[in-house]
């Protein structure tokens, strides 16, 4: 089973970062958070979550550029002039494989899901976007998908609350918690699971996922959601990835199950 990863976004809302990167190759702490995403997928690994589909459109040239040293300078090499070859000594720790698609400067997030179904192989397949990291349990995700039916499965998540969250008794502070996960509400916190059939429901490039296709498969009938109660965030802005880089730094970052 596939993974697609949304990747082609401006991130205006980042705009100290991402003038000269797009919003997935931000970094928290020595690594783009697109990586973080795919390694989670990867930690996972129990049923074939080592190939990737990346859809690219802003500065996609700086995801490719960004793999291919990846996966060539980060070893000793032997350069062999004459031949012009190069030959790394060691590979990386992940072994996956990864497809980097164009899929338009300005296409929508609907518009990008149906270039890269193409690419899913004709069969189930993982969605998400490029700038979200939780703890959500994907075997759980799959395995409801697979008990419903239906062509779409999103994650419900309990948005990050922006503010800390006092517990009172009178005037007196019982627990404080700095920006919990909100206790009320629930929000599309991505981590999909998608049959081909949804491209039926995107009429083109121009086609946002969250709006007309989600309400459609809603309808229809088509659409289930995955409760997810723990740990889950977005990097929409810097507040956002400071908040991030101050959980990877710590003793145990939310979303790392890796060692």
């Amino acid at each position: 089973m596939k993974v697609g990863i949304l990747a082609g976004g401006v991130g205006s809302r980042l705009s100290e970062e991402t003038t000269v990167k797009p919003k997935p190759m931000v970094e928290i702490g020595d690594r783009p958070i697109l990586w973080h995403i795919m390694r989670y997928y990867y930690e996972y690994g129990f049923d074939g979550f080592d190939e990737f589909v990346i859809a690219l459109g802003y500065r996609g040239e700086y995801i490719k550029r960004w793999f291919y040293d990846e996966t060539n300078l980060a070893s000793n090499l032997t350069v062999r002039s004459a031949a012009g070859t190069i030959e790394a000594h060691s590979q990386p720790p992940e072994d996956w494989t990864v497809e980097l698609i164009e899929t338009g400067l300005k296409t929508n997030t609907g518009g990008r899901i149906k270039r890269l179904i193409p690419y899913m192989g004709g069969e189930t397949f993982m969605m998400t976007w490029g700038d979200g990291v939780g703890t959500v349990d994907i075997r759980a995700l799959l395995e409801f998908h697979r008990s419903h039916g239906k062509l779409a499965t999103l994650t419900a998540v309990r948005p990050p609350a922006r503010y800390g969250h006092l517990d009172l008794n009178g005037n007196q502070v019982v627990e404080f918690s700095e920006k919990p996960q909100a206790s009320e509400g629930w929000i599309n916190g991505a981590f999909f699971v998608l049959e081909p059939e949804v491209g039926h429901y995107i009429d083109g490039d121009d086609t946002l996922f969250e709006r007309e296709p989600l309400q459609r498969l809603a309808a229809d009938g088509q659409l289930m959601a995955y409760h997810h109660e723990d740990f889950w965030a977005c990097m929409d802005t810097l507040r956002d990835k400071v908040m991030l880089e101050r959980l990877w730094a710590s003793e145990k970052p939310p979303w790392r199950i890796w060692s």
